[in-house]
């Protein structure tokens, strides 16, 4: 490049010449020569302005618990659906993809654990708010909960004015927590334990209303005509295992279509057992004993469920024992000795240097403009 294209193109200007077609870092240096005192002295006051406005400023602390949340006991949890079979597999369907670190992190921001925090240290008078949502909103800015992707850990740090009400806050989530999930079921062993007692207390309601029907029917020991007690039995483990495939497809159903591999075997399992159920109850009904017989299927069918049930909650309850609802506390959050911010030797020094920069470059675009051909001085800001 030659030196007149240099000169051209707005750099390379000889020292004390003139470049119609721009500013050399000669001029811009005497530029900034001249305005050397305003660029030492505006930065060195905006520094100490913006350190004297800090000092106003209430200081914010913050402490941090760290916790590890329960593990899930998976191999009695297998033990237990391997048993049940096909309704195990519906029950297996009640715990999500989610992980239980995930709930215990999502239970932390809840509306629940907020408010009681929120009445136990009273921070509707602490952070002026007038009505609740308010206070919320303010808490959730100064909580922060993270969990760790490779150990687990739940992290929860509070930002407060006080060291102490923070150290206090952070430590009272734990608490908060263990109240929340000893009335929610949040791990699998517990949505399993929860499952099956409510299938349990309907089964025994069932079998209650079966025993009577079976006392009302003229049932006795001696009305067993040729040994019906086996083939009932098997009737009822017929129909018990029916109506667990039965419900195995609805659920089947819900998310898959008709025409899956999945549904079709259910399908045919189901159509295979009502035949068998058929074939018993006309076995029954030409043997003369449909009025005792029937009475003595659906009691011993009852039965059947009932202790399938009873079998699934007692290893749901030990798998869930076995979890607990221990929150292993690795790091307790005491009141910290050193605010967070305002960082005010940092602040004073940003904003400084943002002076300083935002001045610089004022300045150079002056002597540019000055240097532009028939440029006029903007009214109020001599060029000189």
């Amino acid at each position: 490049m030659s030196r007149q294209q240099e000169i051209d193109a707005g750099f390379g200007a000889p020292p004390g010449g003139t470049d119609d077609a721009g500013v050399s870092l000669v001029e811009l240096a005497a530029a900034w020569r001249q305005r050397l005192r305003l660029l030492v002295a505006a930065p060195i006051v905006a520094g100490v302005l913006t350190y004297g406005v800090t000092l106003l400023l209430d200081p914010v602390y913050t402490a941090t618990t760290t916790f590890m949340p329960p593990a899930q006991a998976q191999g009695g949890a297998a033990a237990a659906l391997a048993s049940l079979g096909a309704l195990g597999s519906l029950a297996g369907n009640v715990a999500g993809t989610s992980t239980t670190a995930d709930r215990y992190a999502a239970l932390l921001s809840s509306v629940n654990v907020m408010d009681s925090l929120i009445d136990r240290f009273k921070l509707m008078e602490v952070y002026e708010a007038e009505f609740k949502v308010d206070a919320r909103r303010q808490l959730a800015g100064n909580v922060r909960i993270s969990l760790g992707k490779k150990d687990g850990m739940i992290n929860v740090s509070v930002d407060d004015n006080s060291p102490t009400r923070a150290a206090e806050m952070a430590n009272q989530h734990v608490a908060e927590l263990r109240r929340v999930t000893a009335t929610l079921a949040v791990t699998e062993a517990q949505q399993r334990r929860m499952f099956f007692e409510r299938q349990l207390q309907d089964s025994q309601g069932k079998l209650v209303e079966a025993q009577k029907a079976l006392q009302t029917s003229g049932f006795n020991v001696g009305a067993l005509k040729s040994e019906p007690k086996a083939a009932a039995e098997s009737y009822a483990r017929l129909k018990a295992e029916a109506t667990a495939t039965e419900v195995r497809l609805q659920t089947l159903r819900s998310a898959l279509a008709d025409s899956t591999p999945e549904v079709q075997q259910q399908l045919s399992a189901l159509a295979a057992l009502r035949a068998k159920l058929a074939d018993a109850e006309r076995t029954g009904a030409t043997a003369g004993d449909a009025d005792y017989i029937g009475a003595y299927r659906n009691y011993k069918y009852q039965e059947t469920l009932f202790e399938l049930y009873a079998k699934q909650f007692e290893l749901a309850r030990v798998d869930e024992s076995r979890e607990g609802a221990l929150f292993q506390v690795v790091d307790v959050a005491s009141p910290p000795e050193r605010r967070t911010r305002p960082k005010r030797v940092a602040t004073a020094a940003t904003v400084a240097a943002a002076t300083l920069l935002l001045l610089a470059t004022w300045i150079a675009v002056r002597a540019v403009l000055r240097r532009a051909p028939g440029a006029a001085a903007p009214s109020g800001l001599p060029l000189a």
